[in-house]
């Protein structure tokens, strides 16, 4: 492992470049990507498809690694831990928050949200204190016991923030969140967002098309063909 940190930053990438073989061919989504997202900002990725913006959101998350080049994550090298050691990072510090909400439909509100914590070593009665905490935080209390099938489409996203919410975890990385929402419930999840990062200081990164999402990041990278074309992107109001 590292012995000195690379960045005072909560994420430091340093020349991260990832390719794909297909066939013969070897396919660079991304080249040579250099960013620092200090602890608790959100950060909003954009580019046109085939960007490289959810490749980079998956390398920051754990879900991927690198071809070359290294990610720190709170002063660990992620890009040197192995499958397993990979597997196990990720669920004690990354919360994931996907276009589709990958709900159980068999399961309730506050079953869904418990998931991630049977991995721990927490009672039930401590995993049921727990999720229903995470619903509270994001308004679904009173749906606890509800399916997703009783759900509208913004309180199922809801539930699955409450379930990425559950174990605390240093980063939210949030894939398309209100792709498949109307606008106005999708400015509801924004603002839940929004209000996670400002009152509660959770680090989020953020994959959209949306320019009215970006708005309610503080930051925003642009990314074309694989570079990041911005430097380190904008401050937010």
């Amino acid at each position: 492992m590292s012995e000195q940190r690379l960045s005072d930053s909560l994420v430091a990438i340093r020349g991260v470049t990832k390719h794909y073989h297909r066939g013969g061919e070897t396919i660079e989504v991304l080249h040579s990507i250099d960013l620092d997202i200090a602890r608790g900002d959100f950060v909003a990725l954009m580019g046109p498809s085939g960007s490289g913006k959810t490749t980079l959101l998956n390398l920051i998350g754990g879900l991927d690694v690198p071809t070359a080049g290294t990610i720190e994550v709170d002063g660990r090298r992620i890009d040197e831990l192995s499958g397993n050691q990979l597997a196990r990072w990720r669920a004690e510090n990354v919360g994931f928050v996907f276009q589709f909400y990958n709900l159980l439909p068999v399961l309730s509100a506050q079953r869904n949200v418990e998931l991630p914590l049977l991995l721990t070593d927490l009672s039930a009665s401590e995993r049921r204190e727990r999720a229903f905490v995470a619903l509270t935080l994001v308004g679904l209390q009173d749906r606890a016991g509800h399916r997703p099938r009783e759900l509208s489409g913004g309180q199922e996203q809801r539930v699955a923030i409450a379930r990425a919410l559950v174990s605390d975890p240093l980063l939210l990385v949030c894939d398309e969140p209100t792709g498949d929402l109307d606008r106005a419930t999708a400015d509801e999840i924004l603002s839940l967002l929004q209000m996670l990062n400002q009152e509660h200081g959770k680090t989020i990164v953020m994959v959209t098309h949306d320019p009215k999402a970006a708005d309610h990041a503080r930051r925003l990278i642009h990314l074309d063909k694989g570079t990041m074309q911005n430097g380190n992107g904008s401050v937010q109001p």
